[in-house]
């Protein structure tokens, strides 16, 4: 169990870095209110944090 806790959490943090190194500041954001939506299971916070990754992902094929 502590070994699976250990890789997800590294897992995080390699998203978390990839995601701040690639699209700044604004990913970081997203993928927080993304995952503080899904813990507080508040759908409003985690759809807002689902639209900003997406717009981003999408941006440069827009």
């Amino acid at each position: 169990m502590p070994v699976l806790a250990l890789l997800s959490a590294v897992f995080v943090v390699g998203v978390e870095q990839l995601l701040q190194w690639k699209y700044g500041a604004t990913g970081l954001i997203g993928l927080l209110l993304l995952t503080i939506g899904i813990k507080a299971r508040n759908p409003a916070v985690s759809s807002i944090g689902a639209v900003v990754l997406a717009v981003l992902f999408s941006g440069p094929a827009l």
